[in-house]
């Protein structure tokens, strides 16, 4: 069941933060599309020893405290995503990540319980990084990785807490 916080996903401030850092030549965009829904498309290559491109909100405290994980409400191409979190007691660079799959062009709900959120630090798992601090939520991140090259488009409508059993 979503509870009070409801983020639009377009109403947050997005940047594109691409393989491009390390060499590669993947390219992302954020946009917004008609109905106010965030797109994050592009292209993922595996040139130059590429292979990701993500998009971050700039940073603005969440607090999630009173929920047990997020609801997503997304259209998709079929490719596997990962959502990103970065809370205020994160090591630098850590990152609290959760792997998603969509459905080609359907409205999907992707449940995500806050324990299945793994900390990473460039991909690596973490082990003594802290719990995520769910009220302290600073950037929320999409990402397309794992040798799925090629064009890509998810399509974000909301974020959302749910406490108990998501709907």
């Amino acid at each position: 069941m979503a509870l009070p916080i409801s983020l639009p996903a377009a109403a947050l401030q997005w940047q594109s933060i691409d393989d491009s850092v390390m060499g590669g030549v993947s390219a992302s965009r954020v946009s917004r599309s008609a109905a106010g829904t965030l797109v994050f498309s592009g292209n993922v290559s595996l040139e130059n020893n590429g292979g990701f491109a993500s998009i971050r909100s700039m940073p603005a405290v969440v607090d999630f405290s009173a929920h047990d994980g997020i609801v997503l409400r997304v259209r998709g191409d079929g490719k596997r995503y990962l959502l990103n979190l970065r809370a205020g007691n994160s090591p630098e660079g850590v990152q609290y990540r959760a792997p998603f799959a969509t459905s080609a062009g359907q409205w999907i709900e992707i449940v995500l319980p806050f324990a299945g959120f793994e900390p990473r630090w460039r991909g690596r798992l973490v082990a003594d990084a802290p719990a995520l601090d769910r009220g302290l939520i600073l950037t929320f991140g999409l990402m397309v990785s794992d040798r799925q090259s090629g064009d890509f488009m998810l399509e974000i409508d909301t974020i959302a807490g749910f406490s108990g059993a998501a709907s």
